[in-house]
């Protein structure tokens, strides 16, 4: 199967973000007064928008002050989250291998999209991607397909012809819902044999692996 572009999702996929996505659930519980989570409660929430996590780790349904909690949220995600992001060692020369064989490349996301670039910034001085889609961008966020109906459209390419890599269920679920190609990688929370339950090309140990099926394909 031929790629001519390749959008990826970003926390645990391209980078591990989730010291500082940890700090920053847990100030927020504790400015609201909510009992504090652990790592892992919280951990598992990466991937979902802030909103519905925060139902999650509150235990309620549609919680009445989430989205004062999301601006409480952002406001210490200011602070700590572009620093406390490590992109894994193997992203930075994917993104150049991918496109120096001219495949183009995005970020469809439920982060923000300028926290996204902030970060490359902050590590790489540069962003390594043709585009970047974050959560207010598409109309819905993941598991409906509209990211990832946008990225097609922006890169101008053909859904058979797109690679989606990411970490978690929706992330599988979104490629599904959008009929594009999916690849998952087991840096997140999900384990491997979930992926077994959607369509996929490959499970990869990490993003470096996408090397290889790019390899294969060209």
């Amino acid at each position: 199967m031929r790629f001519s572009g390749i959008i990826f999702d970003f926390d645990l996929t391209l980078a591990d973000s989730s010291e500082a996505i940890i700090r920053c659930f847990k100030l927020t519980l504790e400015h609201f007064g909510y009992p504090g989570r652990s790592d892992r409660d919280i951990f598992d929430t990466i991937g979902k928008t802030l909103l519905d996590s925060f139902d999650i780790l509150t235990g309620i349904p549609d919680n009445p002050q989430k989205e004062d909690m999301r601006k409480y949220y952002v406001s210490q995600a200011d602070k700590f989250m572009a620093s406390g992001t490590h992109f894994y060692p193997e992203t930075l020369p994917l993104l150049d291998l991918l496109r120096g064989k001219g495949i183009k490349t995005a970020v469809v996301s439920s982060k923000m999209k300028y926290r996204i670039e902030e970060t490359f910034l902050l590590h790489f001085g540069r962003v390594p991607v043709d585009l970047i889609i974050g959560l207010t961008d598409m109309p819905k966020p993941k598991p409906e397909p509209d990211g990832l109906f946008l990225a097609a459209r922006e890169l101008d390419l053909p859904a058979g012809e797109l690679l989606y890599v990411g970490d978690s269920m929706i992330d599988a679920e979104a490629a599904q819902n959008a009929g594009i190609n999916f690849a998952a990688v087991t840096t997140g929370p999900t384990p491997a044999g979930v992926f077994e339950k959607y369509p996929n090309v490959a499970v990869l140990s990490d993003i470096g692996k996408v090397a290889g099926l790019i390899e294969n394909d060209r």
